[in-house]
């Protein structure tokens, strides 16, 4: 009788770098996310990844913790949470994900994640509360659109982002996002610099807006702003930048973002759940940060 996968050797646990990149590409690809390897190289550097690998040395399962550094309550992103196709329905993911909260436990950081719909029934067994919701809007290449240029307020100007905004966008960067994430902002800035706006009012800084290539389409935000009428003249800067298949990722909580994305083309293509895990907590916290001033996030692996 021949051997089945069960028989033999099972997966073998392991650190994920920079090795497995290319089994990491495969991954993301496996579920039709928009990972390129740059968006990989980052994580792995920021972060700390665990793998589960078959004996062959096929790269079967990710997640990936991103520690942010706050004031407040010091907390990571764990993402990635990923199991090639073939290779689901085992307990992987489950496995992976309570050796990244064991992690972040020993770390004392507040484990906060970004879920899909297949994916929230899994953190939700594992202990995740649900905070709030937000959306992916894709918009094709070579779509036309009629919708006119939002103007700013009279007394806000939209401008390239320069080295000399840097420390007052991290400062309202960290009231919306909640910790320190200028080692993300600085790289999305290098990525996509044609796309990096920022809006003033005087010398301050009332928002900003990034964005990076990806595998299938550039990625807008984050995109943040203390009003709406700024935020969407930043979309629209920010858009102006770009050619090809564009995705953005709005907070249910901004009707006007969305209103602004249909009219320039942008459709829904699937929503997304932000949830915190409690740990030894008497009860999950809130979400970090301000979400009333971000306008569009930065992606679900990102925060």
């Amino acid at each position: 009788m021949g051997s089945t996968e069960a028989d033999g050797p099972g997966p073998v646990a392991h650190p994920l770098g920079t090795a497995y990149l290319e089994g990491l590409l495969a991954l993301s690809r496996s579920a039709n996310w928009n990972q390129d390897a740059d968006d990989w190289r980052h994580m792995l550097s920021a972060g700390r990844g665990w793998g589960l690998s078959a004996p062959d040395g096929t790269l079967l399962a990710s997640t990936v913790a991103l520690p942010y550094r706050s004031a407040a309550t010091p907390f990571a992103w764990i993402s990635m949470v990923l199991v090639l196709p073939a290779h689901r329905r085992r307990g992987f993911a489950s496995r992976l994900l309570r050796e990244a909260l064991a992690w972040l436990d020993g770390e004392h950081l507040l484990p906060v994640l970004d879920a899909t719909p297949d994916g929230h029934p899994v953190y939700r067994r594992e202990g995740f509360v649900d905070t709030w919701g937000f959306a992916r809007h894709a918009r094709a290449a070579g779509v036309a659109t009629d919708a006119p240029h939002a103007t700013a307020p009279a007394d806000v100007r939209i401008e390239p982002l320069l080295d000399a905004h840097r420390g007052a966008l991290l400062a309202l960067d960290a009231r919306a996002f909640g910790g320190d994430r200028g080692a993300l902002l600085g790289a999305l800035a290098a990525r996509l610099p044609a796309a990096a706006r920022v809006a003033l009012r005087g010398d301050a800084v009332v928002g900003f807006a990034l964005g990076r290539p990806g595998r299938v389409a550039t990625q807008l935000g984050p995109l943040v702003a203390t009003d709406a009428a700024t935020a969407v003249a930043l979309l629209d800067a920010a858009l102006d930048a770009v050619t090809g298949p564009v995705f953005v990722d709005v907070p249910d909580a901004q009707p006007a973002m969305r209103e602004a994305l249909a009219a320039r083309g942008f459709s829904f293509q699937r929503p997304f759940v932000r949830l915190v895990h409690p740990g030894r907590r008497a009860a999950a916290p809130d979400a970090p940060g301000d979400a009333s001033i971000v306008r569009l996030v930065a992606g679900p692996e990102l925060g």
